[in-house]
């Protein structure tokens, strides 16, 4: 069992981080000493080029994974008590979100400007370590884009070498890799080009998210706000897009730590600290008249794929990391949203103890075919609660 620091570290996300970096570090030092080796001035410059930009992965990773996103106190409210009736509250951590903040399941606590949860760094990007999550994605892809340059060229060398020999060409510079060599270069080239491609988009994804000031949580909720006010004149303003410059000094500075305090926030003018979360509201309120009660007649064992309700559920699965519900037959679900296949809800438990009820809240995504519908128990739209 891991403790103390060393139990955020202990996780498979990380771990296969850093293994990457070794792997490729490694594989691109032992090839840079046969075709480029150090010994010359342009080679010295390449490995310590290459060395910089993999000691600042690693050092950004530690830090994104250590430094963390910034938790809010547990049971915090404003400074202004009238304030509360424009935030949401949170009853695991038995208190008040502040605006930008959200919970996050994994870690159990609200989390301060809240981005994603990462599993490549075993915690959340949010205000506190977004700019060294940002740094790390991009020195990773310029160090194993450089580490593709090397390595290929490497390969092709040592693929090579016996012609160069044969035929006595000078100048040349001989890479000599046995076998388990050859095998370990291809692994590592072919790591440093999927990092190059998959790590390199989602930088372009937070880049792009930073010079807007939206999170992917804020793109989400936004998203939904334009489409409540489809039909009307006025449109929904997000507070926080000020421009593009000061969006991108909120968030990278040069030692990587946070601006501010990741509760008060610099906004538009006419829009005030809790646009945004008023907005929330409303959606939430709006998603609470459309809810609607299930009844379970089919169990679900709550797996990622399950086979035994056809191919058609298993191949229109959910894109999204929200679990799977185990589910038995007379279990009572309060569904939310709805897809083809899938329904996502939460179960209705009974007997939970005093004040656990946040806290043991079971929700996921279940086959649809396990589910019918209770029309008598749905929850009243507007009108016919008025009529009530």
């Amino acid at each position: 069992m891991c403790l103390g620091p060393f139990k955020r570290l202990c996780h498979w996300g990380p771990l296969t981080a850093i293994g990457i970096i070794k792997l490729v570090t490694a594989s691109t030092i032992h090839c840079s000493g046969m075709w480029w080796p150090s010994t010359t001035f342009g080679g010295f410059i390449n490995t310590l080029c290459f060395m910089s930009l993999s000691g600042l992965t690693l050092f950004n990773l530690l830090s994104a994974m250590y430094h963390g996103p910034g938790y809010l106190p547990l049971k915090w409210t404003p400074a202004n008590s009238n304030d509360c009736q424009y935030l949401q509250s949170c009853g695991v951590c038995h208190g008040f979100k502040a605006p930008r903040s959200h919970h996050c399941r994994k870690c159990g606590r609200c989390v301060q400007k809240m981005d994603h949860h990462c599993p490549w760094i075993n915690n959340c990007v949010g205000w506190g370590n977004h700019a060294h999550f940002t740094y790390f994605l991009l020195f990773a892809t310029l160090g194993c884009l450089h580490a593709s340059i090397v390595l290929g060229c490497s390969l092709y060398r040592a693929i090579h070498r016996n012609h160069y020999l044969y035929n006595r060409i000078q100048n040349v510079p001989i890479v000599s890799l046995s076998l388990l060599g050859m095998i370990i270069t291809v692994l590592s080239l072919g790591f440093a080009i999927g990092v190059v491609i998959a790590v390199g988009m989602l930088f372009i994804v937070q880049f792009r998210a930073i010079l807007r000031n939206r999170t992917g949580i804020e793109d989400w909720i936004v998203e939904k706000a334009n489409y409540r006010r489809r039909n009307k004149p006025d449109q929904f303003i997000y507070p926080y897009n000020l421009d593009w410059w000061a969006n991108i000094r909120q968030v990278l500075t040069s030692n990587g730590q946070p601006v501010g305090d990741g509760i008060n926030w610099p906004v538009l003018e006419g829009c005030n600290q809790y646009t945004l979360t008023v907005e929330q509201k409303e959606q939430k309120n709006e998603k609470k008249l459309k809810t609607r009660m299930y009844r379970i007649v089919k169990p679900a064992s709550g797996y990622w794929f399950p086979i035994v309700f056809g191919l058609k559920v298993c191949c229109n699965f959910p894109c999204t990391d929200e679990p799977r519900l185990k589910v038995d037959i007379g279990n009572l679900i309060r569904v939310t949203r709805w897809r083809k296949h899938w329904i996502f809800g939460e179960k209705i438990q009974t007997h939970l103890p005093q004040g656990q009820e946040a806290l043991l809240r079971q929700r996921g995504w279940i086959p649809k075919v396990c589910a019918v519908e209770l029309i008598e128990t749905s929850i009243p739209r507007n009108s016919e609660k008025k009529n009530n």
